[in-house]
């Protein structure tokens, strides 16, 4: 090949190269850019002002800044009662992936007890990136607070009653439970306390606490230690037990299936007899799906076999238990217990009838408050049901002749 043909081939060639490497810009794939997300948050409530912050970041890195706008909506939250509402732009450095979005949320000075309340922020129009996740929750927990008030309405009854001495009462005054009177009971028991029941019980003020002269026992439903209920159970074992007397109760009850508020009494000496040697002394009990009904019972131990019992219900005229408060009372002698609510007597049990097994009720008792949730006799709780349930306990009094 002559020197000037090739050179015109070499020219050709490069040329046509070039023509098939080269593209429009519109057919050259787009930049990736890095997806942006907002992730909910919560934060308790005080009595002070705090901060709630939103996390707005991304799942790459990028060499420009990337910016997008957020504005706040309300929801059960209202601005400017529980935030202040904002809207804005929120900008993430070069080479960084997240930013917050802080919100201003208003403290309570009175830590009032209730629902949590809700609010959301809505990302848009984004410069450097591409939004993935747009909105989020924000969450300001209030039921933690330590105020909460009940209708004071219902039956009453008298702080000293004639030919009687009140020997110990609790008013539930101030803020604090009394632990020189009671103990709190934690855990579940090896199966539900001997009753499958579903709830593990705390010490924690979320489930036990005292607010306007009544101590309030709060079941949850809430997973701890592979339990999906929280809840409280009381014991006065080893610091106040009695034998006789008139006890007065007052309290208003949770209601709904799977629901069973307990004030009762054991034997001070279980640990050496066991149960139900030691007797036991069901002051009230009420099965959430009959909310108009509470029991009062007695169980001992039998010649023969391990348990047995014997009691009664009583039915509200109209109404039920979870309403207003009602007073259940025991007035408790030597060989005889009689059962009333708000002064109705409607059971009595004597020796005679636990005869001839022994009868432990001439003996020293101690109390128990609880709410249990599921068991063997409520059954378990169900959709329908709904939580918190709580409990309103206004005072125990125990008087002797």
């Amino acid at each position: 090949m002559k020197k000037k043909n090739l050179y015109l081939f070499l020219f050709t060639s490069g040329f046509c190269f070039l023509l098939l490497n080269c593209k429009k810009d519109e057919d050259l794939p787009p930049p990736v850019v890095p997806v942006i997300k907002v992730e909910g948050s919560s934060v308790e409530r005080t009595t002070s002002p705090g901060i709630l912050r939103f996390v707005v970041s991304l799942n790459k890195t990028t060499t420009v800044p990337v910016s997008v706008d957020y504005q706040l909506a309300e929801g059960t939250a209202k601005a400017p009662a529980d935030f202040t509402m904002a809207n804005g732009t929120i900008t993430i450095p070069a080479n960084q992936v997240q930013k917050e979005i802080e919100v201003n949320i208003a403290g309570d000075p009175n830590n009032n007890r209730g629902k949590n309340l809700e609010f959301q922020v809505q990302l848009s129009n984004a410069k450097a990136g591409a939004i993935g996740v747009n909105s989020a929750t924000g969450i300001i927990v209030t039921e933690n607070g330590t105020n909460l008030t009940t209708d004071n309405a219902g039956y009453s009854t008298p702080l000293d009653y004639p030919g009687y001495t009140r020997v110990w009462n609790d008013e539930f005054a101030g803020n604090l439970l009394d632990q020189s009177f009671w103990n709190y009971e934690s855990g579940n028991g090896s199966n539900g306390w001997g009753n499958n029941e579903l709830e593990y019980y705390t010490n924690s003020h979320k489930n036990s606490f005292l607010s306007n002269g009544n101590l309030i026992i709060e079941a949850r439903k809430e997973t701890v230690s592979g339990f999906e209920f929280t809840s409280a159970r009381l014991t006065t074992q080893n610091k106040k037990q009695f034998t006789f007397g008139r006890i007065d109760i007052r309290a208003k009850l949770p209601v709904g299936k799977g629901i069973w508020p307990a004030l009762w009494m054991l034997g001070a000496n279980i640990n050496t007899v066991s149960w139900p040697a030691c007797g036991e002394i069901d002051i009230m009990e009420l099965v959430g799906t009959y909310p108009a009904r509470t029991h009062g019972t007695l169980h001992w131990k039998p010649v023969n076999g391990t348990n047995t019992s014997k009691g009664k219900e009583y039915n509200l005229n109209s109404g039920d238990f979870s309403k207003e408060f009602h007073v259940f009372s025991i007035i408790w002698k030597e060989n005889s217990i009689e059962w009333l609510v708000d002064d109705n007597l409607f059971l009595v049990i004597t020796k005679a009838d636990v005869d001839p097994a022994n009868y432990p009720f001439n003996a020293p008792q101690f109390f128990i408050f609880n709410v249990a949730v599921g068991g063997n006799w409520p059954g378990p709780p169900d959709a329908n049901t709904p939580f918190p349930q709580r409990m309103f306990v206004d005072y125990v009094r125990v008087f002797q002749q």
